[in-house]
């Protein structure tokens, strides 16, 4: 017998508990994303953004200090370069020369005449267009894999495989839109790569699955169920440590990492646990919740007539 039926946890059994789990998170995203919004950063609505050369280190109360003396009050600021001399400056509204000269000035009177300043405007145009792009890249991304999925093995696996991976994305949309944390370029990179590295569970996963229907005669739903729990425990350590791996990464880079990079190492954190969660509990019972409606096949039919 090619799977044993003892299986220490069945996930399969618990299929619907997870299911519901998931439906209610999904809906706690849905009424969050549309009452709340999200938290657009200056990449996604009209802002300013100046990365300002003082020259001399600098600290964020000093950097906050100035701006504030220009009526900025609640400006992100973050301090970097390789002596901390550099500061990037995040301002909601599109800034006209004048106020760019402002600024820049205030910096001069108290750094001196080699201050210099790098300024980049997003207009409401320009927003809304790479919110659109945006959108458009996890749907191209969503639907190339599911597209080499169904190829690469069937279209069941490739349906319950998109479904989780845009689950895993939209997990890491809710908590951000809960949480009011800001959504920038760096996030959608986050989606994306949350994106890979789900799918990357998944195949292991559904790799192994069809390797064992080929060596086992299923006929009945709880014989392809032993199958599919004997499958993820098999897969389970190579994924866990896989993820694990990249866990660890993200949380040294939100840790000890600049504020530019935390809420993408956030983001990565969410979407991997996200990930390895809707790999276990509900791509692959979802395959076999599928697969267990399939019809037998007009051989099949003609054997069993025999």
């Amino acid at each position: 017998m090619l799977y044993n039926t003892k299986v220490r946890f069945d996930f399969i059994k618990h299929r619907k508990k997870f299911f519901m789990f998931s439906m209610i998170l999904t809906l706690i995203g849905i009424l969050s994303v549309s009452i709340f919004h999200m938290n657009f950063g200056v990449d996604f609505k009209a802002g300013t953004n100046m990365d300002i050369l003082v020259g001399k280190k600098i600290t964020q109360v000093e950097a906050k200090e100035i701006l504030a003396g220009q009526g900025y009050t609640n400006i992100k600021t973050t301090v970097g370069g390789s002596n901390g001399d550099r500061v990037s400056a995040r301002f909601d509204e599109v800034l006209d020369q004048a106020k760019v000269q402002a600024v820049e000035d205030a910096f001069k009177a108290k750094y001196g005449d080699k201050v210099s300043s790098e300024v980049n405007v997003v207009s409401p145009d320009m927003a809304q267009e790479l919110g659109v792009k945006a959108i458009y890249a996890v749907i191209i991304a969503s639907v190339a894999i599911m597209l080499y999925v169904m190829i690469r093995f069937e279209w069941r696996m490739a349906v319950a495989a998109n479904i989780a991976i845009l689950y895993d994305a939209f997990v890491v949309v809710t908590i951000f839109s809960i949480f009011r944390l800001q959504v920038d370029l760096p996030f959608i990179a986050a989606v994306l790569t949350t994106i890979g590295y789900s799918i990357n569970d998944k195949i292991v996963i559904f790799d192994r699955i069809r390797e064992n229907l080929r060596f086992s005669k299923t006929k009945s739903p709880d014989q392809i169920g032993d199958l599919v729990n004997q499958s993820l425990w098999q897969t389970m350590a190579r994924n866990v440590y896989t993820v694990l791996a990249v866990l660890l990464i993200a949380v040294c880079l939100f840790i000890f990492g600049s504020e530019s990079i935390k809420l993408f190492a956030l983001a990565k954190m969410i979407g991997l646990a996200s990930g390895a969660y809707s790999s276990i509990c509900i791509a692959s019972p979802l395959w076999m919740v599928m697969k267990s409606k399939q019809k037998p096949s007009t051989k099949q039919a003609a054997k069993k007539a025999v």
